[in-house]
């Protein structure tokens, strides 16, 4: 692994811990999980995004100095691949992008399965009954964490069709997916003090939302979000820690991000 990578991500994560005391967690000892999908032409963006992800080669091949030399240049929405929400997206006073704080986005991750209710309903809403016997197995969910919801969705990306129930260009009225109930967000942020809620779908709101009051709830307590995650089945229920570092744009509503997990060793 790098050394300064290494140093960097170990410096940062000796602040974190399930318990009120500070560890470091040894890097020999943990596996690294990507929860990102790759940014290409394939990737999703909701339907009536007037544009994608656009890479353009500028250079690539020999110079005539005699070495190899490639340059691209890249372009795309906000809100499209595994991104991050700022809280501004959904509120005028929310944190933009660059506003966001750093320690604010390494965190230990919950991870909370729905995928079973998610295979028989594709518009199947987090209940705080679901919480409930979450927190019956694995215990109460502590403050400051990182709400990840496995719906297992990730499964059908790159496929508009299966992934968001409907690949009518333009057309956002027939979304059919699962994520967060409102109720059940009410809870994780008031009464769980959640810091951050993640999903693998295309929106922390479910496909048919049109008020997409998931976003209002957490944007108005001035937390962001992640959208489109992938391999959080990967992940246990309690234990792993996320560090979610988005592109710093200033004054940006969102923006792609680089999600890694990383999870003890047995």
């Amino acid at each position: 692994m790098n050394t300064v990578f290494y140093t960097i991500i170990l410096t940062a994560i000796t602040v974190l811990s399930f318990q009120s005391e500070a560890q470091i967690i040894d890097l020999s000892k943990t596996d690294i999980i990507d929860l990102s999908h790759t940014y290409d032409e394939n990737t999703l963006y909701w339907p009536n995004s007037p544009t994608s992800f656009d890479h353009k080669t500028l250079a690539y091949g020999p110079t005539d100095a005699g070495y190899f030399y490639s340059a691209y240049t890249f372009a795309t929405p906000e809100h499209g691949g595994t991104h991050i929400d700022a809280p501004i997206h959904f509120h005028k006073d929310g944190d933009t992008v660059e506003q966001l704080k750093v320690e604010k986005l390494i965190l230990p991750a919950i991870v909370i399965d729905v995928s079973a209710a998610a295979n028989k309903d594709r518009d199947y809403r987090l209940q705080v009954s679901d919480i409930e016997k979450f927190e019956e197995r694995h215990g109460k969910i502590p403050e400051n964490s990182a709400i990840l919801l496995r719906t297992k969705w990730d499964r059908f990306w790159p496929d508009a069709k299966s992934y968001l129930g409907d690949d009518t260009p333009g057309k956002t009225t027939d979304l059919h997916f699962p994520s967060f109930g409102a109720e059940a967000t009410r809870f994780l942020v008031n009464e769980r003090g959640a810091a951050m809620i993640g999903i693998d779908t295309a929106s922390i709101d479910y496909g048919p939302s049109q008020d997409f009051i998931v976003h209002q709830i957490v944007a108005e307590k001035n937390i962001p979000d992640l959208e489109n995650l992938t391999g959080l089945d990967k992940l246990p229920a309690t234990g792993a820690t996320i560090i979610a570092l988005p592109m710093k744009i200033a004054k940006g509503s969102g923006a792609p991000v680089r999600v890694i997990a990383m999870v003890p060793k047995n």
